[in-house]
C-alpha cells in the first residue's frame, strides 16, 4: 500500500466563483478521500474557509498581501516544519513567491508544484520563479498553455506537464439536477430557447456574442441571451448598455455570479465561450458538456482541446462575429443537432475530463517528483 502524502495547496482567492478556487478545492476534497493529508491555505473571509470546515479539510487563513509578504512567507515556513509537508501545489502568483521564500534552506522537500491556467506568456518578472529549482513541476490545464508556457518561460519541456482541468461529473449530471429550476426563476416557459455564457471581463467576448446574438434575435422570437457574472453594478451597468446598443435589452437576461451552476448551465439550451484571450480550458464549457448542454467556443487555447467540432460542439474563431452569429443560427434552430452534440459532449468530459482523471494524474505527478527529490 502506497504510503500518504502531505499537501499543501494554495492560492490567495477565497471565493468559490472562481474556477481557480474550485478546481483548487476539487482536488483537495479528492485527495483527502484518497487518503492524503491536505491542507488549504488563502485569505479568510471568503466562503473557501467554509467549505473546507464542511469536507473536513484542514484550512490555515494567511493575508498573501503579495508575491514577497515576510509574514505570510514565516506562517508558510512554520506549516512546511510542523506538517512534514511534502507537495505544495500554488495556484497563483502570490503563495508562488511566498512558498518560495518559507521553504527556502529546508532542504529538497517540500517540492514545489505551480499551476498555470491561463494562456497568458510569462514575463521577465515571474520567469525567475519558474525557473527556481525547487519547482518540481508546472501543471498546465491545456496543451497550448503548455507551449506558451515552455516558450515564453524558457523552460525545460519536461518539466511543464499537461494535466486538463476536471470536471465533477456527478455533481453537473443532468440526471441528477433540476434543469427547469432557473429557467422558472427567470420567467422562461418550456418553448423558449436561452444562450448562456458566464463571465463578463472583456477578453471574455460577451460583447461579440451580444452582437451574434442581436443578429439573430428576429429569427428566432423566443430567444433569450443569460450573461452570469454581472457584478459589481458597474459591470451590470456595461453589459446593460451593450445590450441596448445592439436592440436587444429587451432580450437580455443577467445574473450574478451563482453557485448553483449545474442548474444555471442546465437551464440553458446552448452554452456559449466567445473568449480571445487568457483562456485556458473554459471551466462553464466543460462544465456545461458534462451537463449534456451543446456548447459553441472560440478556438482559443485549450477550448480546441476539449471542443471536437461538429462532434461535442462548435468552435469559431476568435473575434468573429459572423462566425458566432451562423453558429448561433445553426444550435438555435436544431434541437436533434443540439440533442446529438450534448450527448457526445458528457462522453468526453466523463472519459477525459473528469475530476477522477485529474486525480489519477495529480496524485502520480506528486509520487513521481517526490520519488526523484
Amino acid at each position: 500500500m502506497e504510503t500518504s502524502l502531505s499537501i499543501v495547496h494554495a492560492l490567495e482567492k477565497n471565493r468559490l466563483t472562481t474556477g481557480s478556487v474550485v478546481q483548487m478545492m476539487e482536488a483537495a476534497r479528492g485527495l483527502v478521500a484518497r487518503g492524503h493529508r491536505v491542507t488549504v491555505v488563502s485569505r479568510p473571509g471568503g466562503d473557501l474557509e467554509a467549505a473546507c470546515e464542511a469536507a473536513g479539510i484542514e484550512f490555515v487563513p494567511m493575508p498573501l498581501r503579495h508575491g514577497m509578504d515576510l509574514g505570510s512567507a514565516r506562517a508558510m515556513r512554520r506549516l512546511f516544519r510542523e506538517r512534514g509537508i511534502d507537495i505544495v501545489h500554488v495556484h497563483k502568483g502570490r503563495p508562488h513567491g511566498v512558498a518560495l521564500i518559507g521553504a527556502a534552506g529546508l532542504g529538497p522537500r517540500p517540492v514545489l508544484v505551480v499551476n498555470r491556467g491561463v494562456s497568458f506568456p510569462l514575463d521577465r518578472f515571474n520567469r525567475l520563479k519558474y525557473r527556481h529549482p525547487r519547482v518540481g513541476a508546472v501543471v498546465c490545464v491545456a496543451e497550448a498553455i503548455r507551449e506558451v508556457v515552455i516558450r515564453s518561460g524558457r523552460l525545460d519541456p519536461a518539466r511543464v506537464r499537461t494535466i486538463h482541468a476536471g470536471t465533477d461529473t456527478d455533481r453537473f449530471d443532468p440526471a441528477r439536477v433540476d434543469t427547469a429550476a432557473v429557467r422558472r426563476e427567470l420567467g422562461l416557459g418550456p418553448d423558449d430557447l436561452l444562450v448562456g455564457q458566464v463571465s463578463v471581463r472583456d477578453w471574455k467576448g460577451w460583447r461579440e456574442l451580444v452582437l451574434a446574438f442581436a443578429a439573430v434575435a428576429p429569427e428566432f422570437p423566443t430567444a433569450r441571451l443569460l450573461l452570469v457574472g454581472c457584478e459589481p453594478e458597474s459591470e451590470l451597468e456595461k453589459v446593460e448598455g451593450a445590450a441596448r446598443g445592439a436592440g436587444i435589452d429587451d432580450r437580455l437576461l443577467t445574473l450574478p455570479y451563482r453557485t448553483d451552476m449545474p442548474e444555471v448551465l442546465g437551464a440553458c439550451d446552448v452554452v456559449a465561450d466567445a473568449s480571445w484571450a487568457g483562456t485556458g480550458i473554459t471551466g462553464t464549457i466543460r462544465e456545461a458538456m458534462a451537463m449534456e448542454r451543446a456548447v459553441l467556443a472560440t478556438d482559443c487555447a485549450g477550448n480546441r482541446e476539449l471542443v471536437l467540432d461538429g462532434e461535442t460542439g462548435l468552435l469559431v474563431s476568435q473575434k468573429d462575429v459572423v462566425a458566432l452569429r451562423d453558429a448561433l443560427e445553426r444550435l438555435l434552430g436544431d434541437a436533434g443537432l443540439r440533442e446529438r452534440l450534448g450527448r457526445a459532449a458528457r462522453r468526453r468530459v466523463v472519459e477525459g475530463f473528469s475530476t477522477t482523471v485529474r486525480l489519477d494524474r495529480l496524485e502520480a505527478l506528486y509520487r513521481e517528483l517526490l520519488a526523484g527529490s
